[in-house]
């Protein structure tokens, strides 16, 4: 755990405070038993006793139940302080993970060809430009409603939404997946068992005069959907694809992505989330991130496939893989997918678990981003673009576009 925070960047200190607050919580969890044990023995002795004898047992029951009192108060303080230790650690990160910062990815896999604009003859317009000409992206009115990072999807634009997450929503479901549309307001419990009132507390919303919080991913939802659960082991996996809208504040993204939608403070995505035994946990994570490979590849869109590096995880994750489309106007790949291995992190603080025969025991959670609206528009968009403005359709998203094959623009 010490190499684990270490290599996340995080407190070492933490986990050394932990089990010195672990152990506080155990030997005096010991004294109270024996100081309980004793005030029972002496509680039986005080009936069959006479006259001083009995007046000094009363006494001595007196300063018992003063000393039980007070190990049960240095009880449940050392309890409360270890749990609170415990939840500011991150999952154990996986041996393979590449250690260091954002930066210090590996890339394990490249798809698709990378279009060149130059020898097609024309200068690539950015989704914004884009979105505009197609009417399908209003972010003055969008800021004018809501302020900045907010948006309106407007004809085409909204169509392509809808196409997106029904195409995404029939994959999943053609895989195994049971569709589930989820809550966007969740209790304190569901949000901090997930693993965002940690180090991505920044970037949620909280409504404090109800105490609940808006989701910044189905995830939360469906990874809560079984808290407080024994699931038989005969039903596992369980697969679930979630849609629902995600808020998030990106406090820490000032400055960063400005233009148009590719940064926004509320969005819509399709979610796939697995709960599996905890020895499947890094096959199905392999699945996930084929099935993530797959609907990319039916967009027709270039990307790359990252092994995202120790400090840039996110505290549930024990390993993380990005799916990175290629972005034309920005010269770079940029991350649309996400699918990350929670090992049995989620699960024990949400207190999931599994019936295998007698045994009883935590399970695994597993996620993955099947499609995120407005970053899979902005990367289809770019990348399907034609000289006149135009955006061609990618053949998956044709049927729910009512067979359309172009995109065109509806403003000069």
């Amino acid at each position: 755990m010490r190499a684990s925070q270490r290599a996340r960047g995080e407190d070492v200190a933490l986990v050394d405070s932990l089990l010195s607050a672990d152990e506080r919580r155990r030997s005096s969890g010991v004294r109270f038993d024996e100081l309980r044990a004793e005030q029972k023995a002496l509680g039986k002795l005080i009936p069959k006793a006479t006259g001083d004898e009995k007046a000094e047992l009363l006494k001595k029951a007196s300063q018992l139940a003063a000393d039980v009192k007070a190990a049960d108060a240095e009880r449940d303080a050392a309890a409360a302080e270890t749990q609170e230790l415990l939840q500011k650690l991150g999952n154990l990160v996986h041996p393979d993970v590449p250690v260091g910062g954002e930066e210090d990815f590996v890339t394990l896999e490249t798809h698709g060809t990378i279009r060149d604009f130059a020898g097609e003859g024309f200068e690539p317009k950015d989704h914004l430009e884009l979105g505009q000409l197609l009417g399908a992206i209003d972010v003055e009115r969008g800021a004018k409603v809501s302020g900045s990072r907010f948006y309106f999807l407007t004809g085409v634009g909204a169509l392509l939404e809808l196409a997106l997450v029904n195409a995404a929503m029939a994959q999943a479901t053609a895989a195994g997946f049971t569709p589930m549309l989820t809550p966007a307001l969740v209790r304190p419990q569901s949000m901090a068992g997930t693993g965002f009132l940690g180090q991505a507390a920044q970037d949620v919303y909280h409504l404090e005069n109800d105490d609940l919080y808006l989701v910044g991913t189905s995830e939360v939802a469906l990874a809560a959907y079984h808290m407080d659960e024994i699931l038989d082991a005969d039903r596992l996996p369980l697969r679930y694809a979630g849609f629902s809208p995600c808020f998030r504040r990106e406090a820490g993204s000032h400055g960063k992505d400005t233009r148009g939608i590719f940064r926004v403070h509320q969005f819509d995505k399709v979610e796939m989330f697995s709960y599996v035994a905890p020895e499947d946990s890094q096959a199905e994570h392999q699945r996930l991130l084929e099935w993530e490979k797959q609907w990319l590849t039916s967009l027709e869109l270039p990307f790359r496939v990252i092994d995202v590096a120790s400090a840039d995880l996110g505290s549930s994750a024990a390993r993380k893989f990005d799916c990175e489309a290629w972005i034309p106007t920005q010269g770079k790949y940029r991350e649309l997918t996400s699918t990350s291995d929670c090992t049995e992190f989620q699960s024990r603080r949400l207190s999931i678990r599994v019936r295998d025969g007698k045994q009883v025991r935590p399970l695994a959670t597993l996620n993955g981003t099947l499609c995120a609206v407005p970053r899979t528009i902005v990367a289809i968009l770019e990348n399907h673009q034609q000289a006149d403005g135009s955006v061609r359709v990618p053949e998956v998203l044709r049927p729910y576009l009512g067979g359309r094959e172009v995109l065109e623009p509806v403003a000069k």
